[in-house]
């Protein structure tokens, strides 16, 4: 790091950016990458020419927004926001793109000095935190007038590989939610409640599916029922047919119907659709008035994690931990690796139910299918 420093101070030093410089830039970070990559109409004049580009902006704009989520929108600008923040502290330019001054930032965020709190410096942030913010900074810095920020740059690229090398751990992933934890989990949940039996179905399509929790909240009763839908269900004899707009694009899960109406989601499903009288719009919504009316609203992801969460520290699961560690082993992707943990099939159907585009991202899933089920050390002779 400190022939980075050296490297540094060879340029010239740059003009100190005030903190209304910075601060501007911080705050308009949202504005940025939509008016940076679309022309301005023209001044002169407000023909019907002039209004109809107006128009073509507008569409472009909302078609640029829709090109990531809404929680990757969010999390490119909190990126942007702290490392603005860290080069205004820093007395370091934040424009043009400056690979010294990004690896010293990715530095400060591995060493715990990238923000500072009221008790002085901040955590260290893990390996996978840092390079995700690294690609904020690379997309941020692109949306803005052609910035190319360079990773491949030895002053990135070598102290990234330093940081991997001396801070890198082990993925830490959701515990799976296996069929006999899901059966102790619905039993916690109120058959005599709207919100029982709208959780209920939530947890049994979600395992079913192999759901992303975004999917199972966007959903809608029909085709093209709301303007933030992210797919609909459709209801037949033998089951369930979802069309989703996933990570990977649009894919249609089929859910068959279960052994028995107490473990069956499309059971589940059309309980609730009864009695919350849902006739179309947003499938899972709130449940208010003390638990007796359904609104209109459409449930926020979040509640999937809550809700099994919730579910699987009530029904015990995993009760040989410590409460405040099951409490972490818990989230909305513990239904996706329980259902890639369980299915008894052939690995190509569960890779299409989940959506994934190789077998290797679906056997990340399997937790605890394939564990010591082949014994190496029998079969060799020990």
């Amino acid at each position: 790091m400190a022939s980075l420093v050296e490297q540094n101070s060879e340029k010239p030093a740059p003009e100190p950016a005030t903190r209304a410089d910075n601060t501007a830039l911080a705050v308009n970070v949202s504005l940025a990458p939509v008016s940076t990559v679309l022309p301005s109409p023209s001044p002169e004049g407000r023909s019907g020419a002039t209004a109809h580009l107006q128009d073509l902006t507008d569409r472009a704009r909302a078609y640029i927004e829709a090109a990531a989520s809404a929680n990757t929108r969010r999390a490119y600008a909190s990126d942007w926001k702290h490392f603005a923040a860290w080069c205004r502290r820093q007395s370091l330019p934040l424009l043009p793109a400056d690979p010294q001054v990004v690896g010293l930032y990715i530095t400060a965020c591995a060493a715990g000095s990238a923000a500072t709190t009221s008790a002085g410096a901040g955590r260290p942030m893990s390996v996978s935190t840092i390079e995700r913010r690294l690609s904020s900074l690379c997309w941020n810095y692109a949306q803005r007038g052609g910035e190319k920020l360079d990773r491949k740059d030895r002053a990135i690229a070598t102290v990234l590989a330093g940081i991997r090398n001396r801070h890198a751990a082990p993925p830490r992933q959701k515990e799976a939610i296996l069929p006999e934890n899901l059966i102790a989990m619905l039993e916690t949940l109120d058959r005599a409640s709207l919100r029982g039996l709208r959780d209920r179905a939530m947890l049994l399509i979600g395992f079913a599916g192999g759901l992303r929790r975004s999917e199972i909240t966007g959903l809608d009763l029909g085709r093209d029922q709301s303007e933030d839908g992210r797919g609909w269900v459709e209801i037949f004899d033998r089951g369930l047919l979802l069309t989703l707009r996933g990570k990977t694009g649009w894919r249609e899960v089929e859910i068959g119907r279960g052994s028995c109406d107490a473990t069956c989601p499309v059971v589940a499903l059309e309980t609730w659709i009864r009695f919350a009288r849902i006739a179309r719009g947003p499938l899972f919504r709130r449940v208010t008035g003390k638990g007796k009316d359904v609104g209109p609203d459409r449930l926020n992801d979040q509640e999937v994690a809550r809700l099994v969460r919730k579910t699987a520290l009530a029904a015990g699961v995993r009760g040989d931990l410590p409460e405040a560690e099951r409490g972490q082993k818990f989230a909305g992707h513990s239904l996706r690796a329980g259902l890639a943990s369980s299915a008894e099939v052939d690995e190509r159907h569960v890779q299409k139910q989940l959506g994934h585009a190789s077998a290797e991202m679906t056997r990340r899933y399997q937790r605890r299918r394939d564990r010591f089920r082949i014994n190496l050390t029998k079969a060799a002779g020990l």
